[in-house]
This record gives C-alpha cells, structure tokens and sequence, in this order.
C-alpha cells in the first residue's frame, strides 16, 4: 500500500472511531454532534495553526538576506513550490518544522541550535525534508489527525466522569449502551485513537524523509543531520509541548520500551537505513 493510500485509511479509520464514540455517547443525536464538534476542530486546525505554533515557539521571521531563507529558497525553486515564510526559533537544542495549511501559507521554522551544529548540506536536507512535508501537505493530514485524536480523549474522558457519577448513554431508541460498549468507549477508543495518530506520523516522516532527500539531491546530508539531532537533542533537550512532537523532524524527547509504540516519529537508525537504500 502507498503512503498516501495508507494515509487515508488511517484518517479514515480515526474518523470513525470518533463518530463511534459520539454515537456511544448519545446515539445518533450523539453522532451528529460527534461530527459537527469534528468539522468545527478541523476548521480551527486548518486556518489556524500556523499562527498558534510559531506565536507559542517565539519565532522570528527572517528575509532574504539571512542564510537560512537564501538555503530554503534555492530549495523551494528546485522543489517547484512557491517560496514559504522563513522563522528562526530561539531554542539551542537543534529541530525544524513546517507548518501552515498549503504550499500557498506555509512557513517554515528552524532552530537556532540546529543552525549551530549542522554543516549546510546537513542544513540543506532538513529543509529539504520540511518543503517535502510542505509539497505533501502533511501539515494539513498531521494537524486533522492530531486534532481528532485530542477530540477522541476528551470525549472518553467525559464518559468516564458521566459513568463514575452514575449517567449513562441512552441511544435514541430509550435502550442504555451495554458495559462492554462503554468500557470501549471509555478506555479502547483513546489508545486507539493515539496509535492511529502516531502511526500517521510515522508513515509521513518517511514520505518527508524520502521527498527530501529528492529535492535536496543526495540523501547523504539528510542521514548525517538526523543521526547529529538525535545526539545533540538527548544533551540539549527542546522545550516543547508534546501535543506538537509530531510537528519536528525529530521528536524533541526520546521514548523507549512499550512507550515507543505512540512515537510520533520512527526510530532513527530506521530512517537512515530507508534513506540510504534508495536509488535517487
């Protein structure tokens, strides 16, 4: 299966978890709802989230005099895209991320930190990768599934509350939701959700990592500079909330064991060995 194919089932399959939880929640008036509240997140996520995420990372934008906007428009000719806004984060520990809803209004943002230790062909594949991102509009598919995937937990959560306190669901016919249903409810639909969320992620960074190190023309300088974040990140960790870890080209802190299995990013080594095993 593509990833893109594999994207949307993915998408797909999240959708409905949500709107199994609305109706579990109140049956078909509960659906409706369930998909309304859904579009109305959506919406927030699409206009939006550009403008939330560089705010909350007290980004600055830069102009075509500083070197990373002269790296990333070189890049954005070569990639055909029209030439995104360049911020810079005042963070040591080394990351980057795209964000905005299309190629159109996109904006991407690089740390200080990753400016410092990388060499520029290293700094040309990060970018890369990010206008891959960009041309793949994973920014939009990210944000929907990160979004639904919020939207799951805190409706879960306010079943949960509802049955401790003694409520129950009723669907619209008057019969009350069986105990199996909403133990699902309350405590399958949210793992579930969160695994299908990550398992997004994972599936676009590979696409990212690929796209980039097409555009940039080498996957040499795009392996290198993952295996120098992954180093320098674990010493000098980024500041982040972990809402947005799907957002970076590398989560900004390290899991491991049975918590590995909700990374929104796939292991390193994996990453590399894709790369270097492609004929570009």
């Amino acid at each position: 299966m593509s990833s893109s194919l594999k994207t949307a089932a993915l998408l797909g399959l999240l959708s409905a978890l949500f709107l199994y939880l609305g109706q579990l929640m109140g049956g078909q008036s509960g659906l409706i709802i369930a998909f309304l509240f859904a579009m109305v997140m959506n919406f927030g996520s699409y206009w939006f989230s550009d403008r939330i995420v560089l705010a909350m990372h007290q980004a600055k934008e830069v102009g075509p005099g500083h070197p990373l906007h002269q790296l990333t428009a070189e890049l954005a000719q070569r990639a055909q895209l029209p030439m995104p806004r360049v911020y810079v984060i005042p963070d040591q520990s080394p990351n980057a991320f795209a964000t905005g809803r299309n190629p159109q209004h996109a904006a991407v943002a690089a740390t200080e930190g990753i400016m410092r230790v990388l060499s520029r062909d290293e700094l040309a594949g990060v970018m890369a990768h990010e206008l891959a991102h960009v041309k793949h509009r994973d920014i939009l598919i990210s944000s929907v599934a990160a979004t639904i995937a919020a939207a799951i937990m805190m409706v879960a959560r306010m079943a949960q509350f509802a049955s401790m306190f003694g409520g129950h669901s009723r669907s619209d016919d008057g019969e009350g939701n069986s105990p199996i249903a909403l133990l699902v409810g309350i405590f399958v639909a949210p793992i579930a959700a969160m695994l299908i969320q990550t398992a997004i992620s994972r599936s676009r960074e590979f696409a990212a990592d690929a796209g980039g190190a097409a555009i940039a023309g080498s996957p040499v300088g795009l392996a290198s500079a993952l295996r120098k974040i992954e180093a320098y990140s674990q010493r000098v960790p980024m500041d982040s909330n972990p809402a947005m870890a799907h957002m970076y080209i590398m989560k900004p802190f390290s899991v491991r064991g049975l918590f590995s299995l909700f990374s929104t990013h796939p292991p390193t080594e994996q990453r590399i060995n894709a790369l270097m095993g492609r004929n570009l």
